[in-house]
């Protein structure tokens, strides 16, 4: 039977799906954001920090998670969608993305490009995951791209379970250090989502002075 509170659920708040589904959300939210194009708004870092930070006990209405399982769920789902990810691409190549009309996507696309391109497959893979959109876009675009399979797998289980595993890790450690450490909770997310898009504004930056300077050049 489900509550009211699942039925009203927000996907875009990472209390408020942790509330409505405990530790099997973020199983689900972790292989729609990194497996389903339909998934790149849903709050992933934000969601592995919150769920640590909660099975300490830390936050309000008293809900508390088991860390094991957490850990379980955050991996297998982050691991099991990029796999997924990768082998649509592969398959589809980019029907999936020509389909969808969100800039915001397209744009993670074109990203991801570029870092497969300026990178190369293993380092892109790994950065990849801690870019909100990138890594949800990358995974297909790396099946597209036709990235050796395997190395690919290698890539994306290690960058996948640094990302899930030490997030979830910082919040578990930063509600077991500090007292009542819920009242900051929103300006913690509000930091790590800032953290998160920094690669993407560094590359962004770096992309647009690189084109000025060559085209200085030219001219």
């Amino acid at each position: 039977m489900f509550a009211a509170s699942q039925l009203a659920v927000n996907v875009l708040s990472a209390q408020s799906l942790l509330a409505a589904f405990g530790v099997l959300g973020v199983g689900v939210v972790m292989f729609a954001e990194t497996g389903l194009l339909i998934g790149f708004f849903l709050p992933g870092d934000s969601l592995l920090f919150t769920a640590g930070l909660l099975c300490t006990g830390s936050g309000h209405g008293g809900l508390k998670l088991s860390l094991g399982p957490l850990l379980v769920a955050a991996a297998v789902g982050a691991l099991a969608g990029s796999q997924c990810g990768y082998l649509l691409g592969r398959k589809a190549g980019g029907a999936l993305l020509a389909r969808s009309g969100s800039p915001r996507l397209h744009a993670g696309a074109q990203r991801a490009e570029e870092l497969l391109e300026r990178y190369g497959h293993a380092k892109a893979i790994v950065l990849a995951r801690f870019v909100p959109v990138v890594r949800t876009v990358l995974n297909p675009m790396a099946g597209a791209l036709h990235v050796p399979v395997r190395t690919f797998t290698l890539w994306q289980v290690i960058g996948g379970l640094v990302w899930s595993l030490g997030l979830t890790l910082g919040g578990y450690a930063l509600g077991s250090s500090i007292p009542n450490v819920d009242r900051y909770l929103l300006p913690m997310i509000a930091l790590i989502v800032i953290v998160s898009l920094l690669p993407l504004a560094a590359e962004l930056y770096r992309s647009r002075r690189a084109a000025a300077v060559e085209k200085g050049v030219q001219g």
